[in-house]
């Protein structure tokens, strides 16, 4: 079976993406794979130094989880039309882990003037370690949930996402 992964790069207690998040890894258990989910803010990742961050324990731990997996689903807040920085530091902790990996995205963001802020992200994925971007992402704006609850449209999305994924996923791999 392929294994595969859903991170949760969301260090806000209340964060839209996070139920993205969740959501999407529903979507994926349901497909009978194997996968696991990981919450940034479960982990307390040093910041990239460029030197001595790289030896610390949770670093060598997720980037061996990340290795492993064949396809790989992020759930991201957008923030001055980027990702967060706990997202672009778990890339720049676990680097070549990436190498040759599918990955999707599932971006929240106040409004819908971001809705192209993933490509820089995807761009270094592709360049850097030769990922294969899933063209089809989630983007939900805060008109997109009521309190807790995503809204159907949304929903839809991520099932398509999802399931775009590990078809595309089981094919390359």
């Amino acid at each position: 079976m392929s294994k595969f992964l859903m991170i949760s790069c969301s260090l806000n207690p209340e964060s839209r993406s996070r139920l993205l998040a969740r959501a999407g890894f529903e979507v994926l258990r349901s497909t009978q794979e194997d996968c696991d989910y990981i919450d940034l803010a479960d982990i307390s990742l040093p910041m990239c130094d460029g030197a001595g961050a790289y030896s610390d324990s949770q670093v060598g731990e997720l980037t061996e989880i990340v290795s492993q997996a064949e396809g790989i689903l992020i759930a991201t807040p957008i923030y001055n039309f980027d990702i967060n920085a706990a997202a672009k530091n778990l890339i720049e902790l676990t680097g070549s882990a990436w190498n040759d990996k599918v990955v999707g995205f599932f971006c929240s963001a106040g409004g819908g003037g971001s809705y192209m802020s993933i490509m820089s992200f995807a761009n270094s994925l592709m360049l850097d370690f030769r990922c294969l971007i899933v063209p089809r992402f989630v983007y939900a704006v805060t008109d997109d949930f009521i309190d807790d609850e995503i809204k159907e449209k949304i929903q839809t999305r991520i099932k398509e996402l999802v399931d775009t994924f590990v078809d595309l996923t089981l094919k390359v791999k």
